[in-house]
């Protein structure tokens, strides 16, 4: 079956047909490695993991950019701040953000430059803008002039004319129009710069993406993505810029994530309203966070809150408790049901909906519903070995892209202490009514398992050994 992906600027589903028969450059927009990543950055990473997971699926060969901006105004404050080398300072978040990615099982891209480390290809694509008239410099800056810009706003749908109204009232005397960015700052005093044709300076925010596309996937890409509040302007800038070097058609599909939102508000370091993804870590296990960030139309806003984490650890649970129950089965089943059919039919409805614009939520339905019948057959022992080989096939299938049904020893350590405080409460309760025979047994049953129990006037405790 075809894939259609909805693509920012037509506006619509199309038809995916990569430039390249059977291979695909996809491009996402990274961090701006200044502090922690926070969950709303993990959103947009699972969710294209997802997507590129599926691609892979399907029989692409993937070639994965994501970038890193390593330095810009924020990242020269907080450095600042913090007493530190700008540099230094991002090389500790990069390492920070990689850690992050890992513990949410997010695949790592084939490339992932850096901004510092792309400075010569950054300068060459800026020379080569300044002369063929599409920037200029003045006293050390470059702008890109917007003027010059072809069918500006295709993406956004900002028009020129509303841009060039909107422009900051804060003047900047250097620039020909309000409206043009900048290719190229030069550097203030103490400022991390590098030398090149118009003085000691650093790149502009939007410049880097494209040199950095250019470099490790070509000069048309296949798919570029990250989050919609980058459509405007980074994105519409990044198109104009590349265009007008290269003459061709810069992206040919652009993939946006929604936001994730805090009461009703965007999810941001600016606004002091996020959380790390370290922290969400600490209280959810991988699986329930990206199950959480999955089960949903990944171009929507997506509103985060303690109980929507719950509400997802419940549901994911279900699902886990299937699967584990199917593996444990295996080799024990006496049924005649091959499950062949709701195995083959449920991975159909499962590549379908992910063939239509990465469906996610609507997948995951098609595995829930897997996962119903499974129980319902090994309830009524009429699921045979191979219908539960076949469940389990079609289960790993879905979960080489979802990666959620496994769980953490840290999530089975935590059931495994619920439980044992379950059984010393019934223990004090057969002890209170009298039944200290009971009350031994389990007492007992649970020095074998190695766990010993310490009764005090504060209550009893157990501890794992003697």
């Amino acid at each position: 079956m075809a894939l259609y992906i909805y693509n920012t600027q037509a506006r619509k589903k199309e038809k995916f047909e990569p430039i390249r028969i059977g291979k695909v450059g996809i491009y996402v927009c990274g961090v701006t490695v200044y502090d922690e990543a926070h969950i709303g950055h993990a959103r947009s990473a699972v969710v294209f993991d997802a997507i590129i997971r599926y691609l892979r699926y399907k029989g692409f060969s993937v070639n994965h950019v994501t970038n890193f901006t390593d330095v810009d105004d924020k990242i020269i404050a907080r450095a600042r701040e913090l007493n530190m080398k700008p540099l230094e300072l991002s090389k500790k978040y990069i390492d920070e953000f990689f850690n992050d990615m890992d513990r949410l099982r997010v695949t790592r891209a084939n490339h992932y430059p850096k901004a510092s480390e792309t400075i010569p290809d950054i300068i060459e694509i800026i020379e080569r803008l300044i002369a063929n008239g599409h920037a200029y410099a003045v006293n050390g800056d470059v702008y890109f002039d917007i003027t010059k810009a072809k069918e500006y706003g295709r993406l956004s749908g900002q028009s020129l004319e509303n841009i060039q109204a909107g422009a900051r009232i804060e003047v900047e005397e250097n620039k020909h129009n309000q409206a043009d960015f900048a290719l190229w700052k030069s550097a203030k005093e103490g400022e991390i710069s590098w030398p090149c044709p118009w003085g000691a300076g650093r790149p502009g925010w939007h410049i880097e993406c494209s040199a950095m596309a250019l470099k490790f996937i070509g000069e048309t890409i296949d798919i570029h993505g990250g989050g919609n509040e980058l459509i405007f302007p980074h994105h519409e800038n990044e198109i104009q810029q590349s265009e007008s070097v290269t003459g061709k058609q810069f992206a040919k599909y652009w993939m946006h994530n929604g936001l994730l939102m805090v009461n009703e508000e965007k999810m941001s370091k600016s606004l002091k309203n996020f959380f790390t993804i370290g922290d969400v870590l600490s209280a959810y296990d991988t699986s329930t966070v990206r199950f959480f960030l999955l089960n949903a139309n990944y171009r929507q806003p997506l509103s985060y809150d303690e109980n929507s984490l719950e509400n997802a650890k419940r549901s994911l649970e279900r699902l886990q408790n299937t699967y584990s129950e199917l593996l444990a089965a295996r080799g024990k089943m006496h049924g005649s049901d091959d499950a062949k059919e709701i195995s083959q039919e449920a991975l159909s409805e499962f590549e379908g909906k992910m063939d239509d614009d990465f469906n996610m939520r609507e997948a995951l339905a098609a595995i829930f519903s897997l996962a119903r019948e499974a129980n319902r057959l090994m309830a009524e022992k009429k699921l045979s070995d191979r219908g539960v080989e076949n469940i389990l096939s079609t289960l790993k299938a879905f979960d080489s892209i979802f990666d959620i049904l496994r769980r953490e020893k840290k999530g089975l350590e935590e059931q495994a202490s619920k439980l044992i405080e379950l059984i010393l409460r019934a223990r004090e309760s057969a002890r209170k009514r009298g039944d200290y025979a009971a009350a031994d047994a389990l007492r007992a049953g649970l020095k074998e398992l190695g766990i010993t129990i310490e009764d005090s006037v504060e209550g009893s405790k157990w501890k794992i050994g003697k």
